[in-house]
């Protein structure tokens, strides 16, 4: 005996035994922007996670406010003898190089090249990140090298590419400066000039470069007519279809995590093995730490390695599923994809919207004067 089900008995069985969440149901522009505009995080519709980036996840959403170690606890004075010492360039060998050659303001604080220059022109080979929203980062640099603000302040005047100083002789120049003495007694109640002091300097000052409050921010709060309809879609899709949400979660559009996403270059020119250098564990190969969003329209170019000039080619590039690892045969090291990476197979108008979306994570230009440096 055959039976047949009609349409309807179908459908009530599909909605009533399958998981109805915001990737399989379509929303209307006006619904979509009712629930994300709402203020309440908890109405959006779910997202669309792989099993790996389900631990520690949290969504996009607004900043909190920053938060200064217990040891290294934040004052105005330490924050000002910062601020100079980070665009003083007798912290280097040359006496030409300070840490805003990498991370210039008027440059939304990175330097807008592929890899950055240093000592005698050497060329690095990673591209300078933001140092913009940095006091929300829990590790630093691309390969997690460094675990806090203060070692990441440390080591570009070591370092024989960058600035090519040695830290015992970079204090010795700050404490023949007689103008520094009074911004060090301030600072620490003792104008004695050293190397603890200098890096926890450093890093109060990079701990208040906060964005303001971008579109992005306004519209999640409740400002609902913050985003167009197309930017909207590009937030809903970041979300569920797309995938970026997997890396790029918490506000600060990173989860921290370090991740192989098929740009090691294994065996060729721009090889660059990431955590690998550091951990020395297979499974690291290629993988460097998630990159934060905010701000990245003005942050190209893109990646660790900078060879990618504009949002949409590295968009094109995910919609793709991004390239596939190959193995060099004699080396017993084999660089792993991260399985989170597959075909999304966008539209040209959901990449659009895609694009639209990632600029509203831009807040009006920060500009900062450079500070006049003790005599």
């Amino acid at each position: 005996m055959k039976y047949f089900l009609s349409l309807s008995a179908v459908l009530f069985l599909v909605y009533s035994f399958s998981d109805f969440t915001a990737v399989q149901k379509g929303y209307t522009p006006q619904e979509l922007r009712d629930l994300y505009g709402s203020g309440n995080q908890s109405l959006w519709p779910k997202p669309h996670l792989f099993d790996e980036a389900k631990e520690g996840f949290q969504d996009i959403g607004v900043l909190s406010k920053p938060e200064f170690p217990v040891d290294n606890p934040y004052s105005e004075a330490k924050e000002e003898l910062g601020k100079k010492l980070f665009f003083d360039p007798r912290l280097s060998k040359s006496g030409q190089i300070s840490c805003a050659n990498c991370h210039d303001p008027e440059l939304a604080w990175a330097d807008g090249r592929r890899v950055a220059y240093g000592h005698d022109r050497q060329l690095g080979t990673r591209n300078a990140p933001t140092v913009l929203n940095i006091v929300y980062a829990k590790k630093y640099f691309w390969d997690g090298r460094a675990a806090t603000l203060e070692d990441q302040a440390k080591a570009p005047i070591e370092n024989p590419v960058e600035m090519n100083f040695h830290s015992r002789l970079a204090v010795k120049t700050i404490a023949k400066i007689k103008g520094y003495k009074e911004h060090f007694q301030k600072a620490f109640g003792s104008d004695k000039v050293t190397e603890e002091n200098i890096v926890k300097a450093i890093a109060t000052f990079e701990r208040t470069i906060v964005s303001p409050k971008s579109k992005f921010d306004k519209f999640v709060s409740g400002e609902k007519e913050a985003l167009t309809d197309s930017e909207i879609n590009g937030l809903h899709l970041f979300r569920t279809k797309a995938n970026c949400i997997n890396c790029h979660n918490t506000p600060y559009f990173s989860d921290q995590k370090f991740h192989n996403v098929g740009l090691t270059y294994f065996g060729r020119e721009y090889e660059d093995l990431g955590l690998y250098n550091i951990s020395k564990k297979n499974e690291d190969v290629g993988k460097f730490k998630t990159a934060t969003l905010r701000e990245i329209s003005q942050t190209a170019p893109y990646m660790h390695n900078g060879l990618f000039p504009n949002i949409r080619g590295v968009l094109n590039m995910y919609n793709a599923g991004m390239p596939n690892e190959k193995r060099n045969r004699e080396s017993k090291l084999a660089p792993q994809k991260s399985k989170m990476l597959e075909k999304l197979n966008l539209t040209d108008q959901e990449l659009i919207d895609l694009e639209n979306f990632l600029n509203t994570l831009h807040s009006y230009k920060y500009k900062m004067r450079a500070p006049e440096l003790p005599k």
